[in-house]
């Protein structure tokens, strides 16, 4: 299978996050619970925008970028589909929440992959290091979210 560009792959994550949920009203008995619901689901848009960005401007590598597909259990996958490419989700429980939980996995798993070169090695916890480093980066509540 060929491997699609990075490019290709920040423009198929950008048009999965930025859809939309999809929520149904019907389906929540209380008002206060479908709303609590919605803000968690672009809880996750913010983050995942935020993480899309970071990778865009890294010099991350294709390779790089797509080995992240492996977080979330591999259920976002790219597909080919005739010349291009496409996305493909397999749902664990309800689509609305966690397509964007998916998306920011793979951009987590790839942000992380690609940072690992840059703790030296004499670090003795590489692991406390790049999540430091992360907590920089995006801040306490991504970093605590999707760096742990």
């Amino acid at each position: 299978m060929p491997t699609p560009t990075k490019t290709q792959m920040i423009d198929l994550l950008r048009a999965w996050i930025n859809q939309r949920p999809g929520l149904e009203y019907c389906n929540y008995g209380d008002p206060s619970a479908y709303r609590s619901e919605y803000r968690h689901i672009q809880q996750q848009k913010k983050d995942a925008l935020e993480l899309l960005r970071a990778v865009e401007y890294s010099s991350m590598t294709d390779d790089q970028l797509f080995a992240g597909f492996r977080a979330f259990s591999g259920r976002l996958q790219i597909v080919p589909d005739g010349d291009n490419f496409r996305l493909e989700y397999c749902t664990g429980q309800y689509f609305p929440t966690e397509y964007r939980a998916a998306a920011c996995a793979v951009l987590a798993s790839a942000l992380w992959d690609y940072h690992r070169d840059d703790i030296p090695a004499d670090v003795e916890n590489k692991g406390d290091a790049i999540r430091s480093k992360f907590r920089r980066i995006f801040g306490r509540s991504i970093a605590g979210r999707w760096f742990n």
